[in-house]
């Protein structure tokens, strides 16, 4: 399994959107810096996420993450592939038993697919939406992240990169 970690909070990202021809979109933007951060681990081979929302992100919240995808892959040995963050590294970080952690090369956010999990949730669920509060944020967030949790081939095409495969094949 592929894990990363999203911030999600009350300042706002405008996007593109569509708007009749000759008028220019009003979208709303909040300036406060509150934010969640959401937990995922993804198996690209079949589209299997585990996800929880957390309100920060250290060795304690991260040994709570890996126990919770332990507790719910009890009968098999994860491989837990990860970026190096501080606190993936920390000394404090518990790793469950039938878990073992490998990590990326600093500084290559490319090569974990977990990532594009975010941008789908941003485009979603975030992209020029006001919310009052952090309240608002866990709710559109927990419900992006359940979309995705039960349409696993969605999830599975977009973290497997089998179009790689496809433009190696076609291109020999």
């Amino acid at each position: 399994m592929f894990q990363d970690e999203g911030r999600f909070g009350l300042l706002g990202t405008p996007r593109r959107c569509w708007a009749p021809r000759g008028t220019r979109p009003v979208v709303g933007a909040r300036l406060e810096r509150k934010y969640l951060y959401a937990f995922s681990a993804v198996s690209p081979h079949d589209g299997v996420l585990d996800s929880l929302v957390l309100p920060w992100v250290n060795a304690e919240t991260m040994s709570l993450f890996l126990a919770e995808v332990a507790l719910r892959h009890r009968e098999e040995f994860v491989l837990m592939v990860m970026d190096q963050a501080g606190w993936h590294l920390a000394g404090e970080l518990v790793v469950p038993e039938n878990m073992r952690l490998l990590f990326l090369p600093p500084y290559s956010p490319e090569l974990n697919p977990a990532e594009h999990l975010w941008e789908a949730l941003r485009e979603e669920c975030f992209a020029n939406h006001v919310f009052a509060g952090l309240d608002a944020v866990e709710h559109a967030l927990i419900a992006g992240l359940r979309s995705l949790e039960a349409d696993s081939s969605r999830t599975q095409s977009m973290t497997g990169f089998k179009w790689i495969t496809s433009i190696r094949l076609n291109a020999t």
